[in-house]
């Protein structure tokens, strides 16, 4: 069973993050990511990006499931 600690390692190293914020239980898991990388992107994008590197975690079952309840630039994330 994965930790939040762990799920946020995991991110980090899909992507440079300026805010990274992974809650869960070891089986679901909520995170809310900002990063310059989604400058351009779309929120399907952004999640795709999320999902592609986490896909082996996911495909073996060490990794259950993941909501990404927020996918921001710094600049979206200002303006909440």
């Amino acid at each position: 069973m994965m930790t939040p600690e762990q799920v946020q390692a995991l991110i980090a190293q899909i992507l440079p993050c300026e805010q990274l914020d992974v809650e869960g239980d070891g089986h679901h898991f909520y995170a809310t990511i900002v990063s310059s990388r989604f400058e351009g992107l779309g929120l399907l994008a952004r999640h795709r990006l999320i999902n592609d590197g986490l896909k082996s975690y996911i495909d073996s079952g060490e990794l259950h499931a993941i909501s990404m309840r927020a996918t921001l630039t710094p600049a979206e994330m200002a303006k909440r």
